[in-house]
């Protein structure tokens, strides 16, 4: 069984499904979890008046932050050893290339992604890190569709 599993998490309902599911296997097989999470620092490449990429990297960065308490407070609860690691994207190391580069260097033997399952134009739109994670790993990658993902009603949320 596996040791030593990387998870990708970018702070979607999709990621935390795959989250949950990476933290199911790490608990029952006691494997150790990393969950990884990309602050995507694309370059703009347009220009409008007032407009400051620095807000949204500011964001990014911030959602990281939250991320990594909420998931290392899942991982004690469930007394999962593990950590989550933050990286950056840059033009030459995107989101898919740091995901197989964290993995490697982690020494992972599994890696788990939530996938949003675009079809036709979104996905040749949007792309898909999870695909080309499949695509260019070495290792075994499980992903986990939205699809699967219960819906859980917001706690206002009327019925």
């Amino acid at each position: 069984m596996y040791k030593r599993i990387l998870v990708a998490v970018d702070g979607s309902r999709t990621s935390r499904g795959a989250f949950d599911a990476a933290l199911d296997l790490a608990a029952s097989t006691g494997a150790t979890l990393r969950a990884y999470y990309v602050v995507e620092n694309t370059p703009m490449y347009f220009e409008a008046p007032g407009y400051d990429p620095g807000i949204l990297l500011r964001q990014f960065i911030e959602v990281g932050k939250l991320l990594t308490l909420e998931l290392t407070e899942a991982m004690d609860e469930r007394k999962v050893t593990g950590d989550v690691t933050i990286g950056e994207a840059t033009p030459s190391d995107d989101v898919p290339t740091l995901v197989l580069k964290a993995a490697a260097e982690y020494n992972a033997e599994l890696i788990v992604m939530g996938t949003h399952g675009r079809r036709g134009m979104q996905r040749l739109i949007l792309g898909s890190v999870a695909e080309r994670c499949v695509r260019q790993s070495t290792l075994p990658v499980l992903l986990i569709p939205s699809a699967a993902i219960e819906e859980t009603p917001e706690p206002d949320a009327k019925p």
